[in-house]
């Protein structure tokens, strides 16, 4: 089975003092399902997962799934790590509480060379989790590992067979279309540059994990309605709606920004934490400003 629709990269939430506050689990939770998001991926980049210790991450994905049970939310754990040995007891750990899937990025600091390199250390993890669909985390712009993504689908299934697809936050279309085609259409692609979602649906992409489907939902949801109602002139003003949301919030440094506008919508998930810098007072006040003016409380919900 493939993931289809909108998938949250949901963010870490922490209290005033820096400290997880798994307490808030429960209000993103909430968020999301009113807001028709069935998937929770978790601990990623959006979740700030390098500036999280292994037992925080533990918790959180404890935290995520006690929430989760009895309700249609789907939780994904991101498991990567520079320690392949840390990536593993997190992959094991998701096993061991019936995640839905599991996701990886390659080392970022000691870089795997080679494909076969990286599937190498993405075996280490996906076999610690063998039950579990198993996604590679294609992000070059953030680990600078550029590798060939179809390369990767064609010699790794013999080292990882729950290989699921990938997480392609990419934008090398030319690769992208590699991908959707390998193997007769079976690899499932999840695309990660909200910005753009359009032109890939026109790809044939039918899943997608973004950090703006947290706060911006409706217009995806009216941009894929638009899309498949063949309507191209609304699918494309809303896709404009998600870039100049996107460009506003970047201006502030995206990652605590997009957390000050998830506390806006009263889901309070707190600072980002340090080597990210918190947003002083008078920009929380202009990012609300700015916000208001481009329409945003009133397009962004469902």
């Amino acid at each position: 089975m493939k993931l289809t629709g909108l998938i949250a990269a949901t963010h870490t939430p922490f209290d005033s003092s820096g400290e997880l506050n798994l307490d808030a689990i429960q209000a993103q939770a909430d968020w999301l399902l009113k807001n028709s998001i069935q998937y929770a991926f978790i601990c990623g980049s959006t979740g700030e997962s390098h500036s999280l210790s292994l037992d925080e991450r533990m918790q959180m994905t404890q935290g995520w799934m006690e929430v989760a049970k009895g309700t249609d939310l789907k939780v994904i754990v991101h498991v990567g790590s520079n320690c392949l040995r840390d990536a593993a007891t997190l992959a094991g750990q998701a096993q061991q509480l019936k995640v839905s899937a599991i996701s990886a990025l390659a080392p970022s600091y000691y870089k795997p060379a080679s494909v076969a390199s990286l599937i190498d250390s993405m075996s280490r993890i996906a076999s610690a989790a063998p039950d579990l669909p198993f996604y590679y985390y294609d992000i070059p712009v953030l680990t600078n590992v550029r590798l060939s993504m179809p390369q990767l689908l064609l010699e790794a299934p013999r080292q990882i067979p729950n290989l699921a697809g990938i997480k392609f936050t990419n934008e090398d279309y030319t690769s992208l279309q590699q991908c959707l085609a390998a193997d007769g259409r079976r690899w499932d692609i999840l695309w990660g540059v909200d910005e753009s979602l359009l032109a890939v649906l026109a790809l044939g992409v039918k899943g997608a994990v973004g950090s703006s489907y947290n706060f911006a939902p409706g217009i995806y949801h009216r941009l894929i309605a638009a899309y498949q109602a063949g309507d191209m002139d609304t699918a494309r003003q809303e896709q404009l709606k998600s870039i100049k949301l996107i460009h506003t919030i970047a201006g502030y440094g995206y990652l605590p920004a997009a957390k000050h506008v998830m506390e806006l919508l009263g889901v309070p998930v707190g600072e980002a934490r340090l080597p990210l810098n918190p947003l002083s007072s008078q920009q929380k006040k202009s990012l609300q400003s700015d916000l208001e003016q481009l329409g945003f409380f009133e397009m962004a919900a469902k």
